[in-house]
């Protein structure tokens, strides 16, 4: 546990401390993970060198400081309090930067920030399975009498109407994860908190043999109604409802060699102890336009340390938001070495393939130069 860190007491697992010197890798995990979610990966950087540091993030797990009420204020949650947590996390380990940043899922737009808002501390950035369409823009020549300009992020809120005028009416995911119910759903769901997860790992994994994902053409319902319910839920459903479908067999369970029931357990005891409200908090800020416009304040920013987009190729995420990742190309960032889609592997790819995960990462630093040039 690291003290003090932006009003936090953090949570880490590590490896790779006990030998001075080392450059930092640091691993920031999304939703519904946990630090624990790197188990696979940290050993692999910590034998090629690193020392690897993997928080439970702001709202999860062991890390403390955070209030988890629904009626909790919302400003500690927002992406760039979330990114000052990771620097303040850097400073406390007695870094001046990184030699590694991996965000994954939630995590992305976090590093993604660190990347924008403190290049010489996160001087490169992997982002993982949810890419990153850059900096919410103020309006550019409309002084002369121009629309008033669109808030920041309100995307979701059309969408959510236009969904819910389908037939049969479906909700956004994010939005159903912003309701008041839907901590208590998941936290006490009718099957049991354990087997709730088996099914929510599963369906999105590469195990699920429902996962053939393709780009949307547009963002438009009828697309949007492509995806699979766990994205786009029906209207009146619950996650755990959404899910209960595709509960894997007891033998398919235990043949999941990358999340035993063990690993499970894990899951089960940290989120039966807290409750899940906390991490939930990130998808209310995500859902609110106030709450947003913060991040205004890199409008016209872009990533110009060298990056790496990873997904899954069994992954949804890659185009829940259409055109993300083209945006993330040609706009948001400017030293982008590539977009890797690893087989075998669905939203959770640091748990389902590990090592092909870790090569990619160690031969990105490798060119970047991060391993030499970033230590203490």
């Amino acid at each position: 546990m690291i003290h003090g860190i932006n009003g936090l007491d953090v949570h880490v697992l590590e490896a790779g401390h006990e030998s001075p010197g080392r450059p930092l890798a640091l691993l920031l995990h999304g939703f519904p993970d946990l630090a624990y979610g790197w188990r696979h990966l940290i050993p692999i950087l910590a034998e090629a060198g690193y020392h690897v540091v993997a928080p439970d993030q702001r709202g999860f797990g062991r890390t403390t400081g955070w209030d988890g009420r629904y009626d909790a204020q919302l400003a500690p949650y927002g992406l760039l309090n979330m990114t000052r947590d990771a620097l303040g996390l850097v400073s406390a380990l007695g870094y001046r930067r990184t030699a590694m940043l991996v965000g994954h899922d939630f995590g992305s737009p976090v590093a993604a920030y660190c990347a924008i808002a403190r290049p010489d501390v996160f001087p490169s950035v992997v982002l993982m399975s949810a890419p990153f369409p850059g900096t919410p823009a103020f309006p550019f020549d409309v002084a002369d009498g121009q629309p008033a300009p669109v808030p920041p992020n309100t995307g979701p809120q059309r969408l959510a109407a236009a969904l819910a005028a389908l037939d049969p009416p479906r909700m956004l995911y994010q939005q159903y994860l912003s309701t008041r119910e839907a901590n208590d759903d998941l936290w006490h769901p009718p099957q049991g908190l354990h087997a709730f997860l088996r099914a929510f790992f599963h369906v999105k994994s590469a195990d699920w043999p429902g996962n053939k994902p393709h780009p949307l053409k547009a963002p438009t319902p009828m697309e949007f109604a492509q995806l699979p319910t766990y994205y786009i839920m029906d209207l009146g459903r619950t996650m755990s409802q959404t899910v209960a479908p595709f509960q894997p067999s007891a033998a398919d369970a235990l043949a999941c060699k990358w999340l035993t029931d063990r690993d499970l357990d894990v899951y089960a005891a940290e989120y039966g102890r807290t409750g899940f409200q906390g991490a939930l908090q990130a998808y209310r800020v995500l859902t609110d336009p106030a709450l947003n416009a913060e991040l205004r304040l890199f409008s016209g920013r872009t990533i110009d340390v060298p990056s790496l987009y990873v997904g899954g190729k069994s992954d949804w995420a890659n185009y829940v938001s259409p055109g993300a990742i083209e945006l993330m190309k040609s706009r948001a960032t400017t030293k982008m070495s590539g977009i890797d889609l690893i087989d075998g592997a669905g939203h959770w790819v640091q748990q389902e393939q590990p090592a092909r995960l870790g090569t990619l990462l160690l031969a990105f630093v490798k060119e970047v130069g991060g391993a030499d040039q970033n230590r203490r």
